[in-house]
């Protein structure tokens, strides 16, 4: 699949390499999202040198980067370096005597720190004086953003501060997808990013089949021989240190259980317990918590839980509710587990996107807040609210995620529906309350509708998210 999105970061990349001084860069985010991809990339623009740490011992890792430099740096790999500081010493002296500013990037710096641990302290007093001297540009990566956090990025860490670009990259947004599969009309492209979210490596490996999601998710992810059936089990074990003993709330969470104490109770434990651990899966990006529209994101009590992306809600409702029967399973029967799972998963991905549009697709003249969705006991549910900062307007969206396109009698009584609903409480009573329609597909012939009234499908969506 060709280098998508990531304008914005290779922007950033680009800066660095362009000044002519040396400079840190710290690259991180969940494994799958693309770090070594785009750092290759930036590498191999300017010459640099891109190396990724493995889970040998330090000497072998030295003399494994050793070799790597020897490529840019004739002569680096004929010494051995008892040490980081040796290694980096010689790298300083070598690189200002060829001219050579990189970058070096060092991928998975976690792997090099576990069994190294005075590590990002040599690199601190290296950085600070290839500040002085030389001009050298490095770049570190990893994808255990807990080990990422404790030696570069908490205000504790060694390496604190002295970044010179630090980005967090994020998922590919659902705008992408047509570019990574081939011709799709947006239905089709939501259907794709149902399935797999925004990870560009699944991306990868579900582009072959273009849309045919089932056939796509049977060999990939619910055949016991596919390259994603563990790929859950497989992450959390690389995390470090390793996150599979949180693997039981990820579990809880995906079979349905949103709220703490209900989390607590599936677990037989008490909910004072889940706090840290809940708060360890929002930092990994696994887990999302969730508030009402109208409460404090700080305050709430009314807090949801929820797994944080497609994919992974794919993987706790299908591998994970049967992996004991996919092993003996008949290709048919698989693809039954999914399609029973299929309109929820839909529904789901569908608010979401849905959510994240609806500022993008108001008119230029108005400006909205983020939407999110609003629930209250006694009071009716909406699938996304959004409110302009001046309280004027105000926009209540219903989400449909229909497979077929929504017309005739059946759209009249959603839109019925949508008029019948009663507002949730605002912190301003709005001169302009507006209520979206979202599916992803309407028939071409549409009814005349009220000026208030707006249908937004999956070209919408795919526009606004672009």
């Amino acid at each position: 699949m060709e280098f998508l999105n990531r304008h914005e970061e290779m922007r950033r990349l680009e800066m660095v390499a362009q000044q002519n001084e040396a400079a840190l860069v710290v690259v991180w985010g969940r494994r799958r999202v693309g770090k070594s991809r785009l750092l290759a990339e930036w590498a191999t623009r300017h010459g640099g040198l891109y190396w990724v740490g493995d889970e040998s011992g330090p000497a072998i890792q030295r003399r494994y980067l050793a070799a790597a430099l020897e490529a840019v740096l004739p002569g680096f790999a004929a010494v051995d370096y008892p040490d980081w500081y040796s290694l980096l010493d010689r790298l300083s002296r070598d690189a200002r005597a060829a001219r050579w500013r990189g970058p070096l990037v060092l991928d998975e710096l976690p792997y090099l720190v576990a069994p190294s641990p005075e590590l990002p302290s040599v690199l601190q007093k290296w950085i600070d004086r290839e500040r002085r001297q030389g001009g050298l540009v490095l770049a570190v990566a990893g994808s255990s953003q807990r080990m990422m956090h404790s030696a570069v990025l908490d205000a504790t860490a060694p390496l604190y501060g002295r970044a010179d670009q630090i980005l967090k990259l994020e998922p590919l947004t659902f705008g992408f997808v047509p570019e990574a599969i081939g011709p799709a009309n947006a239905a089709e492209a939501f259907a794709f990013f149902a399935c797999w979210g925004g990870m560009p490596r699944y991306w990868e490996l579900a582009a072959g089949y273009a849309t045919d999601s089932v056939a796509a998710v049977d060999d990939l992810l619910l055949s016991p021989l596919g390259p994603l059936h563990d790929e859950v089990d497989r992450l959390l074990r690389q995390e470090m240190p390793s996150a599979v003993s949180l693997r039981p709330i990820l579990d809880a969470i995906g079979m349905g259980s949103h709220r703490s104490s209900e989390i607590a109770g599936r677990l037989q434990q008490p909910a004072t317990t889940l706090t840290r651990p809940l708060a360890q899966l929002q930092q990994l990006g696994y887990v999302r918590r969730e508030v009402p529209y109208g409460d404090d994101e700080k305050r709430s009590k009314r807090s949801l839980y929820r797994l944080a992306d497609p994919f992974l809600r794919l993987w706790f409702r299908t591998v994970a509710a049967h992996r004991g029967a996919l092993q003996t399973a008949t290709a048919a029967h698989r693809r039954q587990m999914f399609t029973a799972v299929w309109p929820q998963l839909r529904g789901e991905a569908w608010e979401e996107l849905c959510r994240a549009a609806i500022p993008q697709l108001a008119l230029p003249e108005i400006s909205l807040s983020p939407a999110m969705r609003s629930w209250a006991a006694g009071a009716a549910e909406w699938d996304a609210v959004s409110q302009s900062p001046s309280g004027d307007v105000l926009v209540l969206a219903e989400c449909k995620a229909t497979t077929r396109p929504v017309g005739g009698r059946e759209l009249r009584q959603m839109v019925h529906d949508l008029e019948a609903k009663p507002p949730p409480p605002t912190r301003k009573p709005p001169q302009n309350t507006q209520r979206w329609l979202c599916a992803p597909t309407f028939h071409s012939r549409r009814p005349r509708l009220p000026d208030h009234i707006r249908l937004i499908d999956a070209r919408d969506v795919l526009a606004a998210l672009s």
